[in-house]
Order: C-alpha cells, then sequence, then structure tokens
C-alpha cells in the first residue's frame, strides 16, 4: 500500500512540476485501455482525473499515423485556456534527435516530453515479484500490441533522419552551379529513388502495426482507407513475388467506418489472393477500387484470369465448393469474405465473371455517420517533432 502511494505521488510530483513550468496549466496522464479507450490516470491537479478534459488523443495521433496500442500512455495539455492540445509519449528512453540538429518542437511540446520522459523511466525502475501482487495481471496482449508499434517506432526514427538527410543532400545538389545539367538530373533522381525506397519502407512498417494491432477482435471507429492501403502494402510484395502487378485507385483521403479493422482487412486479403490465384500465367494485373457511392463505400477488386463457368458461379459462396486443383484451395475464403461483409459490416457482396476474361468482385457496405469536418476550437493538435 505503502509502496503504491509513493509511486502515485511521485508521478503527481513530476506533473505538477510540468504544469509550474507551463504557467500552471494543468498536465494530465491518460492511458489507452482496450478497445483504443483513453483513461485519465493522473494529473497535476487531482480533481482533473475525476472531471477530464474532452481530448480525442486518438484522432490527434491519427493525423500523425501514430498508432496507439493498448498500454500506452501519454501526457497532454491544453497550450491555452480552451485552445488546443500539446501531447507527449510515456517513454523510458529519450527520442531521437530532431532531423538535421533543428529544433522544431515549442516549449510546450519539450516540457511534456521531458514529463513523459521522466514518467517512463519511473515506470521501469519499479521492479515488484509477480508472484506477491495480488489481484489482475497485466494482459499479455496488451504486451503482444504494443511490441510492433515499438519497433515500428524505432525503425522510422533513423529512416527519417536519413530522408532529411538526403532532401538535404539533394537541395545541395540542386544549387551546385559547377555540376553539368545534366549529371545534376541523374543524381536527383537518383537520390529521388532512395527517398521513395524509404517511403515505401516505413509504410511497410506501419502496415505491419496496423496488421498487430488488428490480431485481437475489437469494436471500435477506424479509417476504411487507412485499413486498405495497409493490407495493400503487404499484399503487393506477395504478388510482386509471383509476377504479378497490384493497381491501387481511390479518390478518398479517409472514411471511417465501426466495427473490427481487421476484418475488413481479412475480406481484402482473401478477395486480392483469389484474384491472384485466377489469374496465374497471364499478365494481366489485379485491380483494387475503393471509393463511394451515395451512403455505402464500394470495394471493387478485378482480375483479368481465368473467369469463373456459368455453372460453378452460383456455388463460390458454398462452404467448401473451390474450382482450384486438389490441395490448392480450402472453399472457404468466399465464405469468409461474404459473412465479413453480411454479418460483421451490414452489407453485400457481388460477383461477375467471364470465362478467359476475369473477375469483377464488388463489396458494398454502409457508411455510418461521419464526424463533422468543420473545424473546431477544441480540436486537439500534435506538434511535429
Amino acid at each position: 500500500m505503502g509502496a503504491s502511494a509513493d509511486i502515485t505521488t511521485g508521478r503527481r510530483e513530476i506533473l505538477r512540476q510540468a504544469s509550474v513550468a507551463l504557467g500552471g496549466r494543468p498536465v494530465v496522464l491518460y492511458e489507452v485501455v482496450d478497445g483504443g479507450t483513453l483513461l485519465p490516470r493522473e494529473a497535476s491537479d487531482p480533481d482533473w482525473t475525476r472531471q477530464p478534459p474532452d481530448i480525442d488523443l486518438y484522432s490527434t495521433l491519427e493525423r500523425w499515423k501514430i498508432a496507439l496500442p493498448t498500454g500506452s500512455k501519454w501526457v497532454g495539455c491544453r497550450v491555452w485556456r480552451d485552445g488546443p492540445w500539446v501531447v507527449a509519449p510515456v517513454r523510458s528512453r529519450p527520442p531521437a534527435p530532431p532531423p538535421g540538429g533543428r529544433e522544431r518542437r515549442s516549449r510546450e511540446r519539450l516540457t511534456l516530453e521531458l514529463a513523459g520522459l521522466a514518467l517512463g523511466m519511473g515506470d521501469r525502475r519499479e521492479t515488484v515479484d509477480p508472484s506477491s501482487v495480488r489481484g489482475p495481471q497485466p494482459d499479455p496482449r496488451a504486451e503482444l500490441q504494443s511490441l510492433p508499434a515499438m519497433i515500428v517506432h524505432e525503425a522510422s526514427n533513423p529512416l527519417a533522419g536519413a530522408r532529411a538527410g538526403l532532401q538535404l543532400a539533394m537541395e545541395t545538389i540542386a544549387r551546385a552551379a559547377d555540376l553539368p545539367a545534366e549529371r545534376r538530373s541523374e543524381l536527383l533522381e537518383e537520390l529521388g529513388f532512395v527517398i521513395h525506397d524509404i517511403d515505401r519502407a516505413v509504410e511497410i512498417l506501419r502496415a505491419v502495426q496496423d496488421r498487430a494491432r488488428g490480431a485481437f477482435a475489437r469494436y471500435e471507429r477506424f479509417d476504411a482507407v487507412r485499413v486498405v492501403r495497409s493490407c495493400l502494402a503487404l499484399e503487393s510484395l506477395l504478388l510482386r513475388d509471383r509476377g504479378l502487378a497490384l493497381r491501387f485507385d481511390t479518390p478518398m483521403d479517409s472514411l471511417y467506418l465501426r466495427g473490427d479493422p481487421n476484418e475488413l482487412f481479412d475480406l481484402l486479403v482473401n478477395l486480392i489472393r483469389n484474384a491472384a490465384d485466377a489469374s496465374a500465367g497471364r499478365p494481366g494485373p489485379v485491380e483494387v477500387r475503393f471509393d463511394q457511392e451515395g451512403d455505402r463505400l464500394r470495394l471493387v477488386v478485378r482480375d483479368y484470369g481465368t473467369g469463373i463457368r456459368p455453372e460453378d458461379l452460383a456455388r463460390i459462396f458454398e462452404p467448401g465448393f473451390t474450382t482450384k486443383e486438389f490441395g490448392k484451395g480450402t472453399g472457404m475464403g468466399l465464405v469468409r469474405v461474404r459473412e465479413v461483409a453480411q454479418q460483421k459490416f451490414g452489407g453485400d457482396v457481388t460477383v461477375e465473371s467471364a470465362v478467359g476474361q476475369g473477375t469483377t468482385f464488388l463489396v458494398r457496405l454502409p457508411i455510418p455517420p461521419q464526424r463533422s469536418s468543420q473545424p473546431s476550437m477544441l480540436r486537439p493538435v500534435l506538434l511535429e517533432s
């Protein structure tokens, strides 16, 4: 009991000192629990944990492509009364230095970074024998979910530094008057390819992180466009090994559904791999289109493969039915697609096919009410590090 009180007192003192450094503005410690719910755990003013302020941390970090793994902790405060929020993660190791050594974080952000580091190092020093602790033990699933986010964070920092260095080199080369124009153009093009590869590596890292976050069933509001992009980032690698191109087209930057993002991920994986199997030995690409039609999302997956015979078309959603060779199909992939579309999201799936020309699957999912896109004075922001 005494140790727990000491830990609470220590955390509150760190938050109190951060509050003093920020001119008395309250500083709150949050923790992410199952389902992405944000709970206040401690504050510089104890009353704030009983009446937490209105902060949508998930949307704040989503704009910066930062995940919220269960168990992660964050410190935050308002820049001014009723103004935007500044947040920083609780971590046990200092973050990587800013690209190029140029500090762009605000005084408020740096103060919260130091507070988060102090809290994280304090948590790391807490060594308690689990056998001596009564009550609920930490959920190992939470640790498993947070591991990919940690790996992505550690790998993304040096990649971001490398990218910034390459951009600086490109700016220098572009201004180099002593280089022949043709040689300058060649160098810039080659460095541009390297930056593209770095961006691709970061995209794949985030896709792995998104996939890991979706490994456990949950019900939440999620960005369907991001889930689709994450899926395609991984599946394109598999199709490339099979000599197939994966093309994606969407006019949307984001659109939110409610449910389990992992279900949508699995639906698309099954459709893409089914299209890839049908395209074996053919040059045509697999095409994915994601757009909006009225109050529904349209997910279209098209291949230019062997097509489906008319007598088989009515049976493709039957459990166990497959047109693939023995040992190469279970007959459950399209069953899973229909189950997710109809039972998980209240939508439907249809198919059109012509022998020798290819097949098109169309999934329609109802769109729930979207949050207003109008800016709000209370909209939280995360300042770039």
